[in-house]
């Protein structure tokens, strides 16, 4: 039998709102995933030791801030040099269309902006990680 998908769910950076965090993360456990929240104002070294730790396939980052070109990117270097790029990395949140490319070139494999299904990300999730 499979083993359930383990995700981890962060907020990077100072901004406080969560919502779209918690929308998600209620969807991931109700697609049958293991779910880590971390909370908010995470930074990214936080957010890679509780990968590791959690031993996660999935980092999904949820940012509001306009840091995200800076954050996110952060993230995938540092799983890298832990070893752990193997990790799939997807960003949501408030994050412009001409950023998108940036992101995805700096190992963001997907970024789910407002209004995106939850299903869309779930199957994402499903599609990508490799178990």
């Amino acid at each position: 039998m499979e083993r359930p998908i383990r995700v981890l769910v962060a907020k990077p950076g100072l901004d406080g709102h969560d919502r779209g965090a918690k929308v998600i993360a209620r969807a991931l456990r109700d697609a049958g995933m293991e779910v880590i929240y971390t909370g908010l104002r995470q930074t990214p070294e936080q957010i890679v030791s509780a990968a590791i730790q959690e031993d996660v396939d999935c980092v999904a980052m949820s940012i509001l801030s306009g840091a995200h070109n800076t954050l996110l990117p952060k993230v995938v270097e540092q799983l890298k040099a832990e070893g752990a790029d193997d990790i799939l990395v997807i960003g949501g949140g408030v994050i412009p269309q001409d950023d998108i490319p940036f992101l995805k070139e700096n190992g963001i494999k997907e970024i789910f902006t407002p209004g995106t299904p939850t299903q869309v990300t779930i199957d994402f999730i499903k599609a990508n990680v490799n178990l």
